[in-house]
This record gives C-alpha cells, structure tokens and sequence, in this order.
C-alpha cells in the first residue's frame, strides 16, 4: 500500500494517514531532501539568483511540510499512544535536520553571495527581507560556531524538542487523568442546564449515571463560575491548578516540573553559545521589541498602570462576597462572586448570553464582518476527508475566485489539546511554472459542544476567541506575497503577530457587529436592546484584574528567560509579590500547565499579546474615527497589514496604515483604565 504522505494532494488524506506510515514517510523525505540540497550546491552557478536557490529550497520545504503539517494537527486534534508515538518518534530528525541546514556553510555562502550580489536590488522587498532573515537565521543557528560548539547546538535543539512535547502530552495526561462522577444533583446546584447537560454527556460517554466533571475547560470554568458548592469549587480548583505537578490529587504523576528545570537550563545553555546573555536576548533578535529593558518597562509601565483599578476590582469582589457570607475569600471563590457581582451589577451572565449565540450564527456573521471589510466571501464545504465529524471546512472567494481554504474544528472532547489556535496547513506559494498555490489553514477552538437536538451555543467569551483565531487565519489566508517564507504569518515577528486576531475581537463588542453576529437560536431574533446595553456596560467588569493577570504571567516568562540564578516558583514567587493583588494557595502550579511557554512558541515571547494589543486596539481607533465598517478602512488594514505577512518590519507597516506609530493610550481606554471612566 502507498504511503498516502509521500504522494501529493490538494487537501490532507487525513482518513488514510496511518500511525506506522509517519516514521518512514518523514525519514525518506529528509534523506531524498539532503541528497537534493548537496546536489544543488554542489556545482553553484557563477552568480547565484532567486530562482536558481530559493525556488528549489522552497520546494524542499514544501514537501517536508506535506508530509508534516497533517501528522502534527492530528497529534493535536485527535490524539492516540501511536500516533503520539509515531509523532515523537520524528521530533529528533526534524530537529537535526533544521540544525543542518542551519549550520551548512556552503548554503549560507550561497545566501551571502545573493545578498551581496548587484541582482539583490533588483529583488523586490519581500524577497530582499526574506535573504536578510535567512542571514539572520543563519547565525541564531550556529553558523558562526566551531565544530563542536555546533554539535553541542543541534543535540540542544533535539533535546529541547524532545523536552516540550513530553511537557504538551503530560499535561494533556493530566488533565485527562482526573474526574468527578456526581450522583447526588444537589452538588451541581447553581451550574447552567447547558453545563449539567454537558456533564450528562459525558457520564453517559462512560457508561455511567449522573455526572461527570473533568477538566477539560469548558467543564472547569462551569463549576468555577456557577457551583454554589464550595467544596466541590475548591476540590475543581485543587486538582486543575495542581495537574501535571508535584501537588493535588495527582502529585508526582505526569509532573511537568523536572521537565521545566531542564528546558530552562538548555535554554540558557543555547543562549550562551551564540553570544547571547540569556534566553530573552536571544528570543528578542527576531522580534519587534529592541531590548529586555523595553519589554521590561514596558510591562511595568502597563502593571503600574492598572494596579488601583486591580486593587479596586477585588476590594468589590470582596466586599460582594462578605455580603454573601464569604469573608475569607480564596482563588476558587474569585470566579463565582465575580459572576455573581457581574450579575448583581448588570443583570447579565455569560450563560444568560448563550441562547443569542449559535455556533451557525456567529459564524455567518463573522464571514458577513470579513466580507464587509476586506471584500471577501466565504462558502462551506461538505465533501472532503475529515479527522472527525466536528471538522468543517470553507472557502474564501474574492471576484469568484478561490483564494484560500480553512479547516474548523471547534468543540472540546477527549485526546484533543486544550486552548484554541491557529495553524497554517499550506502557505501561499508562486510554483516555478507560475501556478498560484492557495494557503490552507486550521482553526481550533475548544468550546462547549452541542448537546441533543439543540445547537451548539456559546457564550460571549466564545465568540470573541473565534473571531481571535479567525483574525489569525485572514491574516494566513489573504496575504498577497508569494514567497513561503513571508506569506501569511511566516516571517511575522512573534510579538506583532497577534495584532490581526485582537484586532478581530473588536467587533464583537461593537452594536454593528453583535448585530450580525447574534440571533436567538429558536426565534431568530436580534439580540434584544437592554440585553445588548447591559452586556456593553458589563464589557470592562474587573478588567483591572484582569489586565494584572496577563501581566503577571508576562512579567514571569520573561523573567525567568532574563536570568539564570533562580527556578520557576522563585520567580513566579517574586513576580506575584510585585504585582499581583491576590496571590493564590502555595499549593498552586501554574507554571507546570504554562504550555505557551514550556511546550509552545512563546518563550520569553508571552509579552506579545499585550505589545500586540497596544498595535490592534491603536488599529482599531482609525475604525472608530473612520466607521467600523468603512470599507476603505478594512482595505487599508488589508493591503498594509494583512496582504504583506512577514514581507516589512512589523512597525513599517503598521506606520503606513495608521499614519504614526502606536500609542498606549488606545488599549488603556478600550481596557476601562482611564480617569474618565473610573469616574
């Protein structure tokens, strides 16, 4: 039988891609990739040119990519031991061959001598960014290094691979390892008819009775958020807070914290070998922030910022709750009476929203919001090869024409990674002999499902992470540049690759846009006036909170990656004694489930969402002077921002399209954290 991952295809076989066929399909195509790539070197021509290197690399990398992408979503989106197996098994090779051709000296010359060659001003911009990233590359890699040096680099980077996806999968291990079955109802009083039925589901998934809580989130957030029995909040909190660590009711399983000592050491260890002081040195040489100082005083700045409105957030909380009975509130009381302040105040609840929000809805308008801007429609597809029968996949037109294709698969369920993100599963490529291929993305989220004949329904927050993942995958989908290594989000410095999809949020908090986007999932009608009032009104509620939230755990990644003298729990430690205004129990491990930064790509890179939403609420502001459905406008975003990927430096083009480079101003006053407001 044909290995379905050595043949080309349109879209991925997804059904036909078996465990044992990964190993042999990934070794082959690396071993016919290194004979490809000597042979390319091995008689270069008197001057090299873009078509006669970089058009036979990136052809290389295309089919490594074909063969890759669909293992590592399935990995991600239907998890099995083989196919876990399967995928670690290959982590060393792809690891070693990056490193090869990293560290290849005789394809660095080539890049050099194109670089320095009189045919590089005739390049345009994109592609003359794209050889000066690949210099730049070129030394993060190594190139520079002895021999042995060299080879102490590439057993790094393999180690560390190996490192963050044991760190990825004990953490899934984690959070599947532990239930709670409930017999007696009266320990779910106070959760949502859509929770409890949920949690019906699942119990009846294991043959069992009543009902079954785990800690997958949409489960965890329904017992923090709703459950008026504290002990069953406090045993949820416990054993979420603690998976994957040497605490709670799992303690020693599957614990992520020998595996942090060990990624933060080599880290170290790889910044010191290319000259770098420490970690967060060496993540900055490819962002858009200039120096560790910047990133400090810049989360400073914004921590200083919003600490009264933080204080004054939880002094509500507390002062609510002591009404209520609590007077000695804890971390899993904090999410219940802030529900029920929010209530109190407004009137208004996430679940109370979910009946306006049906998953089909919410996407027709969010097509209908993209189509508005940027000039674009989208159409469904029914027949192609699916992972699951959640997966759903869709075309984006413009002028009738296809120009991209995105995979969705929304909703929480076992052996499948927790969070939502983005991915791309083709880039946007001009093949030698002209043809335009078209990019193809994934959009994961894990949001509450459909439970029996109705619909899936999702609350506000929900809506507001697709549109975020969404604003991720226009930004894949309608890059105009048709070079791989800037198309879409390639190329895209870490740090301003957020602002497209926080950017997207936007408009779900925007009475034009909710009108679109909302519409009771039995009648139709618009989400009614006082409801749409209250929930604007509500839009800031403990904001403050959490504005110091996200700038803790900023703060104690980059940190950590700025030093190499103190662990993790020391600098956590340390940074909730700057800034946090509530720190939890001593038994909390967060730092063991922070697979952003432990098993993903946002090392000493965590402070991005907040450098990003200063650029996406500043972008915004030109929408509210200009209207938030000005179709100039979206064009402009879309030409300056969206159509350019990783073709110009970050700040560049946001220039072009706003006019002057970002201010603050903008995020503190969408975030409520302005005088005027808290008067």
């Amino acid at each position: 039988m044909s290995n379905p991952l050595l043949q080309p295809y349109d879209l991925p076989p997804f059904s036909q891609i078996k465990p044992e066929q990964v190993k042999p399909a990934i070794e082959q195509i690396i071993a016919e990739s290194r004979a490809q790539l000597e042979e390319l070197l091995a008689n270069p021509p008197a001057q090299w040119s873009w078509s006669t290197l970089i058009e036979p690399l990136d052809e290389l990398g295309e089919r490594l990519s074909q063969a890759w992408s669909p293992v590592s979503h399935l990995n991600a989106v239907m998890n099995t031991p083989e196919l876990r197996d399967a995928y670690n098994s290959c982590l060393p090779l792809l690891s070693q061959f990056s490193t090869e051709m990293g560290q290849n000296q005789k394809l660095y010359e080539a890049y050099r001598q194109l670089r320095d060659s009189e045919g590089f001003d005739a390049l345009d911009p994109a592609q003359q960014t794209i050889i000066e990233h690949a210099l730049r590359d070129f030394r993060l890699s190594g190139i520079a290094l002895p021999p042995a040096q060299q080879k102490r680099y590439g057993e790094l980077k393999m180690r560390l691979s190996e490192l963050q996806s044991r760190f990825s999968n004990q953490l899934m291990d984690a959070t599947q390892a532990w239930t709670k079955h409930v017999i007696d109802a009266r320990q779910l009083d106070g959760l949502p008819e859509s929770a409890l039925a949920q949690a019906r589901q699942a119990a009846e998934a294991r043959d069992l009775d009543g009902w079954l809580i785990t800690l997958e989130f949409p489960s965890y957030y329904a017992v923090m958020t709703y459950a008026n029995d504290r002990a069953l909040r406090e045993e949820v909190y416990t054993a979420y807070s603690t998976r994957a660590s040497d605490q709670g009711p799992h303690a020693g399983e599957n614990d992520n914290g020998p595996l942090i000592a060990e990624i933060l050491q080599l880290r170290q260890e790889l910044a010191e070998l290319l000259g770098y002081a420490n970690y967060a040195e060496l993540s900055l040489a490819t962002k858009m922030a200039e120096s560790t100082d910047q990133v400090l005083g810049f989360l400073r700045d914004l921590a200083s910022r919003s600490r009264p409105y933080a204080e004054a957030d939880l002094q509500a909380l507390h002062d609510f709750a002591a009404t209520k009975g609590c007077t000695d509130l804890q971390s899993w009381d904090t999410g219940y009476y802030a529900e029920q302040l929010r209530q109190h105040r407004y009137a208004i609840s996430q679940e109370e929203l979910r009946p306006w929000f049906p998953v089909d809805r919410v996407l027709q308008g969010m097509f209908e919001t993209a189509s508005r801007l940027f000039g674009i429609t989208l159409r469904e597809v029914d027949e192609f090869d699916r992972w699951h029968p959640d997966a759903r996949l869709f075309e984006v037109l413009e002028g009738g024409d296809v120009i991209g294709r995105f995979f969705l698969d929304l909703y929480a369920r076992s052996n499948k990674r927790g969070g939502a993100w983005m991915d791309g599963a083709r880039d946007r490529r001009r093949l030698p002999g002209g043809e335009l291929q078209r990019p193809v993305a994934y959009l994961v989220g894990n949001f509450t499902p459909a439970v029996g004949d109705q619909p899936a329904l999702l609350t506000h927050d929900e809506v507001t992470t697709l549109f975020h993942e969404f604003g991720h995958g226009l930004h894949h989908l309608l890059t105009r540049v048709d070079y791989p290594a800037a198309s879409g989000i390639n190329g895209v410095a870490w740090d301003a690759v957020e602002l497209p999809s926080q950017f997207m949020e936007n408009w779900c908090w925007e009475p034009e846009g909710l009108a679109l986007i909302s519409g009771h999932h039995e009648t139709g009608e618009p989400l009614p006036a006082d409801l749409l009032e209250k929930m604007l009104a509500a839009k800031n509620f403990q904001s403050g909170l959490g504005m110091l939230r996200q700038i803790e755990f900023s703060l104690f990644d980059f940190e950590l990656h700025a030093q190499s003298e103190r662990g993790a729990r020391e600098v956590l430690q340390a940074v909730r004694d700057e800034v946090s205004v509530m720190p939890p129990p001593a038994f909390n491990r967060f730092e063991n489930g922070f697979a952003h930064i432990f098993a993903g790509g946002y090392a000493a890179g965590y402070y991005s969402y907040k450098w990003a939403e200063v650029l996406s609420a500043d972008a915004f502001s030109r929408f509210e002077e200009e209207g938030i459905f000005n179709s100039e406008t979206g064009q402009s975003f879309r030409d300056h921002i969206l159509a350019r990927g990783g073709s110009r430096e970050p700040m560049e083009l946001f220039v072009a399209f706003r006019g002057r480079e970002p201010s603050v101003e903008a995020l503190l006053r969408h975030s409520g954290l302005t005088e005027e407001q808290a008067a």
